[in-house]
């Protein structure tokens, strides 16, 4: 099968998967912002995405999706390093427009990949799990509490956002690129508008952390 079977089609499909979790984050953080303003808002956003089945197979399609990505940045980086045989062993300089963030993609997934299953276990596994199973889900502010009433969780959501921030500001414009969607002219605009979508994003997140992390662990 293409896809599978060739270095564009892998590539094809670490795109469309990155570009699911950008847009997973992006309605995460949103909805994390309900929480600032108002605690029984934010209930009513998670009893209403908990009631609705559409709402469990988008989170079955977004976690299907994110370990595809994880499988094939894996694959595709065995793939690289067998290609290049002895040569992955020799040490050269890297050109000065090759970013860091490119350099260290699959450093940056696996901190993402580690966090994502810190978050999963006090959010999902407490709120839509139970339901799955039949048994009685934590409120939408209780699973809140329970991941931050520890002040040792905040540095790590802090440094999950800075991987994260990292990742996607290289995976969004590689994603597009990768599905040939660019030229020389929209690739610096796909590198604005990738950082400043991170940043704003990722920005939000933290604050976010930071109000919970001051309203559940701070007396």
């Amino acid at each position: 099968m293409w896809l599978t079977n060739s270095s564009v089609g892998r590539k094809v499909v670490m795109s469309v998967t990155g570009l699911f979790l950008i847009l997973f984050l992006t309605f995460h953080a949103l909805m994390n912002a309900v929480a600032l303003i108002s605690f029984d808002a934010y209930e009513a956003v998670c009893e209403f995405l908990g009631a609705n089945w559409y709402a469990l197979v988008g989170t079955l399609i977004l976690a299907g999706g994110f370990v595809i990505h994880i499988c094939y940045a894996f694959w595709l980086t065995l793939q690289n390093r067998k290609a290049r045989g002895s040569n992955a062993y020799e040490v050269s300089k890297k050109p000065a427009t090759v970013e860091w963030a490119s350099q260290n993609m699959l450093v940056l997934g696996i901190i993402v990949a580690c966090f994502m299953c810190v978050h999963l276990y006090f959010f999902w596994a407490k709120m839509q799990l139970p339901e799955v199973m039949g048994d009685a889900p934590l409120a939408g502010k209780e699973a809140l509490e329970l991941s931050f009433s520890n002040l040792w969780m905040l540095p790590i959501y802090l440094i999950g956002f800075l991987a994260v921030w990292f990742h996607i500001t290289h995976g969004f414009w590689s994603a597009f690129q990768s599905l040939g969607t660019t030229n020389d002219k929209w690739i610096e605009r796909f590198k604005c508008i990738g950082n400043w979508w991170a940043t704003i994003v990722m920005l939000l997140f933290a604050i976010e952390a930071c109000y919970f992390t001051w309203f559940f662990a701070i007396p």
